[in-house]
């Protein structure tokens, strides 16, 4: 494997984000883009489905889900005192402003495409 290849398989399994639930069950995510909203960042988090696993995430909704649906969060990057980062849940009003970077950003790539 050249030194170009270990790179790339490196920064790979850097974007894998461990989340765990109340109960300790544990979630795991790939880092799919991080959306800058002013002075902050937050990450696209794609849901990676564990062997075995027929719904990524338990999400208790009751709903019958396609096993092709994505678990896809939004979580803000925080520095903790330890100054490492950790992904925290968004507040709603900065959801709101993610969505709308995130919308500008699609919006930006279809017009670059065309």
């Amino acid at each position: 494997m050249s030194d170009k290849e270990k790179k790339a398989q490196e920064e790979a399994e850097d974007m894998v984000v461990v989340m765990t639930d109340e109960e300790g069950n544990e979630y795991y995510y790939e880092e799919e883009m991080i959306i800058p909203v002013g002075e902050d960042r937050f990450a696209l988090l794609v849901g990676i489905p564990q062997e075995g696993e027929e719904h990524a995430h338990s999400c208790g909704c009751g709903h019958d889900h396609d096993e092709e649906e994505e678990d896809v969060i939004i979580a803000k990057i925080v520095v903790n005192a330890d100054g490492e980062e950790e992904y925290v849940e968004p507040t709603d009003e900065e959801f709101e402003q993610v969505q709308k970077a995130y919308d500008a950003l699609l919006a930006e790539e279809e017009d670059a495409q065309e």
